[in-house]
């Protein structure tokens, strides 16, 4: 698998479709991307979390198409899907079965309750000490054979979180892996991953214990031939730890920290990070989720851990997104919208940037001259705006940035000259071969970045100026250099 750009969407709010995407990839999107990560496409891509809780692990919606439409994209592109470790919907057969028969179903002791982590009760310190994404305890009140229990719900009151050590929960994820491995899906993220093992006396988030899953999971994927990919949100320690034990992480430092490099036109913090990140990663600055800043942040656990940015840095990084985007991120974040991740802000990328077009393209040019496989998400591919009509319509603060595009949308949206001139730039990343060479992050003052590729005669030297939203770079092969102040290289 070469490091060519990847393309990150739901198929439904792009494309329509799984033939309709596989026409978009192989017709205007020619060249552009060498991979794509499907969103949850499973059954149903509309339940309570946009495809994260599927009833069916295993069944494509077809709304969307089937396993052979998946395999039809496969035989042109690497194709990513999402493994979710966590848990399983509220409507799956399986709870259902638990729900109705209780001891006497198989699937007794698959899902998490209070007592199942917490046998002999829990103190006000254990609870308050386990790690959540979202405000308030992760339980749910439900019951099972009658009898009321009190369900470990990490997400939502309909994601019932699951135990990775039952021999009910392991037939049921490794017969996913099963599934993808026949439909030849190349890469599985590992979503929420995190979370995915419960300790009593622990934050319950990335513990001993859940090193010990992946490490387990990812044997399985590579008997099938599957590259492991984990989403992890946390102090920078955690990426660089296991990024020394599995395929590959992602960079979710970037993003956060590019951010503050072009408000503040100081690299610094950045530099210091492409230093040391792992080089076996995926880089993003949009997802379907919202912007992390728990990735640069300090460790709350841990005192003598401090971030990649200071504490006073970040709230004014989170201030600066709300004010570029003209206050829509904060109607979108924390306390403001339900199904909210307190470490994200919800934004597109775009609009965090102001809707600056020269911002846009010095971010997306920092993204893909690092390191690692870039991906693009589809609003940010279309340098998509905030869709606050959505928002306002479902309450769901990443709504924001999960617009549904008509096809007449889609098709305007491709003929701006500044996301062509972007479309442009990913042809150009995956298709020289420069980036399989050597990669120097080289001195310059803090207001600059400039780095080097090189493999054989070739080198590529681009310098960023933070300054003035400028590039100079320098493209060599042999004893021929030519020099651009644009994007006219990759054209």
């Amino acid at each position: 698998m070469r490091s060519r750009p990847q393309l990150i969407t739901y198929v439904d709010r792009l494309a329509g479709d799984l033939p309709s995407l596989h026409g978009l990839l192989t017709g205007p999107l020619d060249g552009v991307f060498g991979g794509v990560h499907l969103l949850p496409f499973f059954h149903p891509i509309d339940g309570a979390d946009a495809g994260f809780d599927p009833i069916d692990h295993t069944r494509v919606d077809p709304r969307l198409g089937t396993w052979d439409d998946v395999g039809r994209i496969g035989a042109d592109f690497d194709v990513m899907a999402d493994l979710i470790v966590n848990h399983v919907s509220s409507r799956s057969s399986q709870f259902l079965d638990w729900q109705r028969r209780g001891v006497d179903s198989p699937y007794d002791g698959m899902f998490l309750t209070h007592s199942s982590v917490f046998p002999d009760g829990a103190t006000e310190d254990e609870l308050v000490t386990v790690y959540r994404p979202r405000p308030g305890l992760p339980f749910t009140l439900g019951s099972a054979a009658e009898r009321p229990r009190l369900l470990w719900t990490t997400f939502t009151s309909e994601q019932i979180d699951i135990d990775v050590g039952h021999r009910e929960t392991w037939a049921y994820l490794t017969g996913i892996l099963d599934t993808f491995a026949g439909a030849g899906i190349d890469l599985v993220r590992l979503d929420a991953v995190g979370y995915a093992v419960k300790k009593a006396g622990t934050t319950c988030f990335m513990i001993p214990e859940t090193f010990d899953f992946i490490d387990r999971l990812e044997l399985e994927c590579r008997k099938r031939g599957i590259t492991m990919i984990v989403e992890i949100h946390g102090h920078y320690r955690t990426q660089v730890e296991i990024a020394e034990r599995v395929d590959l992480v992602y960079d979710y430092g970037l993003p956060p920290l590019v951010l503050d490099a072009i408000f503040t036109a100081d690299a610094g913090p950045l530099k210091d990070w492409i230093r040391i990140r792992p080089q076996n990663c995926i880089t993003v600055l949009d997802t379907h989720d919202g912007i992390g800043v728990v990735d640069v942040g300090a460790d709350p656990y841990r005192p003598d851990r401090p971030g990649l940015l200071p504490d006073d840095r970040v709230a004014a990084l989170v201030e600066r997104i709300h004010t570029e985007s003209g206050g829509a991120s904060r109607l979108a974040t924390g306390a403001a919208a339900s199904n909210l991740d307190l470490y994200q802000v919800n934004c597109t990328y775009f609009d965090a940037l102001g809707g600056d077009d020269a911002r846009y393209r010095m971010a997306r040019l920092i993204q893909v001259l690092l390191p690692g496989i870039p991906q693009i998400y589809y609003v940010g591919m279309l340098n998509g705006a905030n869709d606050m009509k959505l928002l306002e319509r479902t309450g769901v603060g990443r709504d924001i940035n999960r617009h549904r595009y008509s096809a007449e949308e889609l098709a305007a949206a491709l003929q701006r000259p500044a996301v062509r001139e972007l479309l442009d730039l990913y042809r150009w990343r995956g298709a020289d071969p420069v980036f399989d060479g050597t990669f120097t992050l080289l001195d310059t003052p803090n207001d600059h970045l400039r780095i080097r590729w090189s493999a054989g005669d070739r080198s590529f030297e681009a310098e960023l100026r933070l300054d003035d939203l400028t590039l100079l770079c320098t493209v060599t092969e042999g004893d021929r250099a030519q020099a651009h102040r644009d994007l006219g290289f990759c054209r």
